[in-house]
This record gives structure tokens, C-alpha cells and sequence, in this order.
């Protein structure tokens, strides 16, 4: 706060201290000075009183989780202890946080020395995206409200949180996945670690040691470690149409935030898909990620979202790989440059046969699923969601490549707006071949 905002309202009493002064210098009454001294002490001990306030005090912020999902809660707990051998009149922790809905801030009157106090917040996500808790700023003043000051908050007060996509159960989705040449696993040596142990072997020099058997090494007295055989089953691509042009329906600034109850008892507004094609896609790729990594099946995820940059994971199993495709689709804005024609034409190339493709996308264009229908000639598994444009603001009609689809015997689904996620999903087209 400038020096001008903080003497605001104390201008008048340092008006009547320096025309008290300059009084009692030329009359010399009793009078002045009096007025000069009372006037002065005011000034000093109002001060004082207030950068008082706003030292020898602790801000302690615990966030349960730094990640949550879409429609879930940030919950954290916020402590301002009083560390000074004074009594706090009254603090305002006012929190500039950037996650909508966010209600942090608090005014705490009559803090006694050395003791503090704490209210939890528990905040609605309505919005997926990554959000700063923070920056925090404490405000103060004087009983008389002349020098209301404030205090800045270190950095490390402040801390990050992740809203990951609505990620929908789906115990129907079961498009045609491929396997290995073979259909089994294949009987040979192979330094990865897969769910097939084969048997095991004596040590040899170079061996991880998260490959030991220890029951074995105890049973026989010397290093065992185990032998692992080729997974059967086939990676899963995710491919996510993040095409600008072809996206329908809401932007992510333009979703509007719910209104929440004055009071906390009251029920809070149901989180629903926004009507974009943007979040129905992103929540279609996060829900079918979850789906098969669930499983123990490798998924990888391909996309171009800002203009002509590509962003890819990697295909791998677990939950650090759900926990990474989500990070990546929590921060996703459909900004590309190149159409999901050219995305499947420049990254399936390198994909092997019988690697399942699941492509999402509201483009009411035919050219991906010519580029689709190749990649079943080349032996690849291919699936396709599509979204249809024309339910989200009525222009661009998917009926042709619903109709091209079919006639191509590509499995596909079509999800449209308002639909729910587990039952669209539960409706495969075009299974016969």
C-alpha cells in the first residue's frame, strides 16, 4: 500500500499536530501543545498499534491433497497463530487464490497472545486446470482505522493444485483390443519386466536387483532372480482430436461457475460435462485411460493442442501413468493447428501390428477415417469416438462420417451432448466385419 492510500484517513490529525505545533511555537499557549502532544501520541501509538498487528504472527497452510478431480474437493486447513507477548485486535488473511470458488479468506478478531486459530476450507472444482492456493496477504489497522497497512506473504505460503478431468467409470466400453502375434505369451527371454514371470535362473552380472526372487535366494541358498516372458497383450493409443476449428459449444473461459448456497448445509450444485466438444472429449480420453490402465493394460496418448506442438506419453502401465495422462489433460486446451487426418498419418507409423488405436474426435470430416480404415489394413486395432458437433450448437452434421464409418466397418461411438459417459460408451457401432 503507497504512503499516500496509508495516510488517507489519518491527514486531518496530522494536519491538527502540524498546525498545533506551529501555533504553540509562535502564541507559546498551553493549549497548543497539549494539542500538539495529544495529537502526536495518537499519531504514534495508532501506528504502532497496527505494524504490531501484522508482526509476530504465523500463517500455516495444509492442503490434503494436491490433486483432486473434476467435480471432487480441495480441502485444506488454514492456522494464524499469534507468536507476540501482544493481543491482536482484529487480522484480515485475505487469499488470492486462482481456483474459482474459492473461499479462504477470514477476518480474526481479539487474538490473545500466543494462541491461535484455524477454519478449514473445503472447496467445489467445477473446472479442470492447474491452480495456485495463494498468493496470502494480512491486513490490519489501528483501533481508530487511521493507518490500515498490510504484509505480503512469502512465495512458499503458496502451494499448487492439479483438477484432473472427470474420469466416468465405464463397465461396457470393450472395443476390439489386439494381442500379440500369437494370442499367448511368447516363450522367450526379454529384459523388460512384464506380469509374465516365466521361472527363475541364477544371477548374472548386470541383472536389476528389483528382478530378485528372495523365496528362492532363501530356499537355496544363493541369488535367484526371475524370468519374464513377453506381455500378450497389445498397447492402447489414445489419439485426441485437439483441432481448433473443429471444436463446437463453450470455450473454457466462457463455462460459466455455479452459483454456490450461502450456507454450508445447503446442496451444492451437481457437476455436469460443460456443453464444449473440448470437455467431452478430454473426459471421454481421461475416463477410457482410466478404463484399461485399471486393467494393467499400457496406454499412451498422443495429441497436438497448442498450434503445431506435439505432446505424447508414452505407452506404460500403473498409476503413475494415470496420474500422468491426467496431469496432461487437466491443463489441455483444444488450440491445435493440424487436423487428427494428419495427426494419425504422421504418428501411426511407428506403431506395430495389432496396436490398438482409439481415436476421439468431433471432426465431421472423412479424411481421418480413410487415414482410420488404413490402419485396419496395416493390421492395427482401431476404434473411433466421435463426438457430434451439431448437438453442442447445431452446425456441422457427423451423419456422413457416421455413415462413412459404417460402411468402413470401423467400430465406433458416438457421444453427444448431455449424453452420459458410461452409457454412450457402452454402444459400440460397427462391429461386424
Amino acid at each position: 500500500m503507497s504512503i499516500f492510500r496509508t495516510l488517507e484517513r489519518s491527514w486531518v490529525l496530522i494536519l491538527v499536530f502540524i498546525v498545533s505545533f506551529l501555533a504553540a511555537l509562535a502564541a507559546g499557549e498551553p493549549l497548543f501543545f497539549s494539542l500538539f502532544y495529544l495529537s502526536g501520541s495518537i499519531l504514534i501509538l495508532s501506528y504502532l498499534w497496527a505494524f504490531l498487528n501484522l508482526h509476530w504472527v504465523r500463517v500455516t497452510r495444509q492442503t490434503r491433497a494436491n490433486y483432486v478431480q473434476t467435480g471432487d474437493f480441495v480441502e485444506e486447513r488454514l492456522i494464524l497463530v499469534n507468536t507476540g507477548p501482544l493481543p491482536k485486535l482484529w487480522i484480515e488473511l485475505k487469499d488470492e487464490s486462482d481456483l474459482p470458488l474459492h473461499r479462504a479468506s477470514r477476518v480474526v478478531s481479539n487474538m490473545r497472545r500466543h494462541t491461535q486459530q484455524s477454519w478449514h476450507v473445503r472447496t467445489p472444482c467445477y473446472r479442470r486446470g492447474r491452480f495456485t492456493l495463494g498468493p496470502v496477504t494480512l491486513l490490519s489497522s489501528d483501533p481508530f482505522g487511521l493507518f490500515p497497512l498490510k504484509k505480503q506473504l512469502p512465495r512458499h505460503f503458496s502451494s499448487h493444485v492439479v483438477v484432473y478431468p472427470a474420469a466416468i467409470d465405464l463397465p461396457y466400453f470393450q472395443p476390439p483390443i489386439g494381442e500379440q502375434i500369437g494370442g499367448e505369451a511368447q516363450r522367450r527371454r526379454t529384459h523388460y519386466l512384464t506380469t509374465n514371470v516365466s521361472g527363475v535362473r541364477d544371477y548374472s552380472f548386470g541383472d536389476s536387483f528389483n528382478r530378485i526372487h528372495w523365496r528362492s535366494t532363501a530356499r537355496t541358498g544363493r541369488l535367484m532372480v526371475k524370468e519374464f516372458e513377453i506381455d500378450p497383450v497389445a498397447d492402447i493409443w489414445i489419439f485426441l482430436d485437439m483441432y481448433f476449428p473443429v471444436q463446437a459449444g463453450l470455450r473454457p473461459e466462457e463455462i460459466p461457475l455455479p452459483r454456490l448456497p450461502d450456507v454450508h448445509w445447503e446442496a451444492l450444485p451437481k457437476f455436469e460435462l460443460p456443453p464444449s466438444t473440448e470437455e467431452y472429449a478430454i473426459a471421454a480420453a481421461a475416463s477410457i485411460a482410466k478404463h484399461f490402465l485399471t486393467q494393467s493394460r499400457a496406454v499412451g496418448l498422443i495429441m497436438y493442442a497448442d498450434g503445431e506442438h506435439r505432446e505424447i506419453a508414452q505407452s506404460d502401465r500403473g498409476e503413475r501413468q494415470l496420474a500422468r495422462l491426467n496431469e496432461m489433460l487437466a491443463v489441455t486446451q483444444a488450440h491445435g493447428a493440424i487436423p487428427i487426418a494428419e495427426v494419425l498419418a504422421a504418428e501411426t507409423m511407428q506403431l506395430s501390428r495389432n496396436t490398438s488405436v482409439i481415436v476421439i474426435t468431433p471432426s465431421t470430416s472423412t479424411d481421418w477415417v480413410a487415414a482410420t480404415r488404413n490402419l485396419i489394413h496395416r493390421g492395427i486395432k482401431a476404434t473411433a469416438v466421435l463426438i457430434d458437433q451439431s448437438s453442442f450448437d447445431g452446425s456441422g452434421s457427423s451423419i456422413d462420417t457416421e455413415i462413412e464409418l459404417t460402411a468402413s466397418h470401423i467400430p465406433h461411438y458416438v457421444l453427444r451432448c448431455g449424453d452420459q459417459l458410461a452409457d454412450a460408451l457402452a454402444n459400440v457401432r460397427s462391429t461386424n466385419r
